[in-house]
């Protein structure tokens, strides 16, 4: 006999599947959401660091390929990276348990420096991971210059 008969039962699998307090709950569409899609352009991490050559930005898009994906700059400075990541297709006969990997459109905007040369940025995909470089421009400093002195 259980204490708490009703906490494993129903759509529970095994022991180790974790109540989930919104698993009925209607998420509708909002302005930020596609019907029938999950939206996540909010959960493409993506890393940006800075070497003293470069700014250095990291994606992880797995199961994205190359061709879905858009690298952009605008007004100048704002990097954009977006795309698509597409639904699977559904059988008819196919019964999901679960539904874990987001899809639909993604995107992400950051704004540069003012010490970069985006007229030589890099982008590769390898393994699912977008690599962005955007070389750094030099900052000139400046020079000293010795002042005579009259009188």
């Amino acid at each position: 006999m259980s204490l708490i008969p009703s906490f494993f039962s129903g759509r529970r699998n095994n022991m180790f599947d974790m109540w989930d307090p919104f698993q009925d709950f209607p998420f509708t569409g909002g302005a930020l959401s596609v019907p029938g899609e999950t939206a996540s352009f909010a959960n493409t991490r993506i890393d940006w660091k800075e070497t003293p050559e470069a700014h250095v930005f990291k994606a992880d898009l797995p199961g994205v390929k190359k061709e879905e994906v858009k690298v952009e700059v605008e007004e100048g400075r704002i990097l954009q990276i977006s795309g698509d990541r597409r639904v699977e297709k559904e059988e008819k006969n196919d019964k999901w348990h679960r539904v874990e990997r987001s899809s639909g459109k993604f995107m992400r905007r950051f704004r540069l420096p003012e010490n970069v040369k985006v007229e030589e940025m890099k982008a590769g995909m390898e393994n699912g991971v977008l690599t962005v470089t955007v070389p750094k421009a030099e900052v000139k400093k400046p020079g000293v210059k010795a002042i005579d002195i009259s009188g």
